[in-house]
């Protein structure tokens, strides 16, 4: 297995991924090609894709703030799952992290995904208890 980072033009791949994968995403909104390549000319954040023979198979999406890392939108192909790959991404997603200096790594993970949540933890990853994470859109397709 291969790895690389994201370049321009990488949208449509993105997309194929997360639909095989089964992730919900906004196109009309965060998650239209405008907005992701944007965020991307920030460089506070890339994608991470896992190739294997020319084929990309899986993808992770590592941003940051400033001080804390954020790990989200982990997508695999069904047919590759359960040989290590989106354990790989999101170690390559914490290196470009502490690359960064960069030493807190966070995810987001919703309720129904009880599969993520039970990988992220065999990662390492706790829950934060106590915290009541809010949010406020201006539009409902951000």
């Amino acid at each position: 297995m291969e790895y690389r980072f994201y370049k321009k033009g990488d949208y449509p791949v993105i997309i194929s991924l997360w639909e095989a994968a089964g992730l919900p995403y906004k196109p009309q909104g965060r998650d239209s090609r405008e907005m992701l390549e944007k965020e991307m000319e920030k460089n506070c954040g890339t994608f991470i894709f896992a190739v294997e023979n020319g084929r990309e198979t899986g993808v992770v999406l590592v941003t940051h703030d400033g001080r804390k890392g954020w790990i989200n939108r982990v997508a695999v192909l069904p047919q590759f799952r359960k040989m290590g790959i989106a354990r790989e991404l999101v170690r390559r997603a914490e290196q470009w992290l502490e690359e960064r200096e960069i030493y807190i790594y966070a995810c987001l993970i919703e309720e129904y995904n009880t599969d993520s949540f039970a990988a992220f933890q065999k990662m390492g990853y706790i829950p934060f208890e106590g915290i009541h994470y809010l949010t406020k859109r201006k539009f409902p397709d951000i």
